[in-house]
């Protein structure tokens, strides 16, 4: 199968290519520890605004990351939706690294 555009929504196959099995296996069980940790860091959050930012920052990006996932394999039709944290373009990668950033001051409650 050829991709015309690799580097954008498609870099789960070039990772796959790249890194294999194990590569692949690797970045998902670091999303599945992103999600936990969010819903961990949600659930000690000490308001309510807290634990609900958290929820949907952590939602956020745990969803896109499945759902690009699903995308790559064929599970599901395309959708132009990017891997967090791998795929290129600044501002995707900037909005999430300042959700995240968001989050993390929330840790300190933990």
């Amino acid at each position: 199968m050829y991709l015309p555009e690799p580097h954008n929504d498609f870099i789960f196959s070039v990772l796959a290519e790249e890194l294999g099995f194990i590569g692949c296996a690797v970045v998902i069980i670091l999303f599945a520890i992103f999600i936990w940790r969010g819903l961990l860091v949600a659930m000690k959050a000490p308001d309510m605004f807290g634990s609900l930012v958290a929820v949907g920052i952590t939602s956020l990006v745990g969803l896109q990351a499945i759902m690009n996932i699903a995308v790559v394999t064929s599970s599901m039709p395309s959708t132009g939706i990017t891997l967090p944290f791998f795929s290129y373009g600044g501002t995707s990668l900037a909005i999430l690294l300042g959700a995240v950033r968001y989050i993390i001051e929330y840790i300190k409650v933990m």
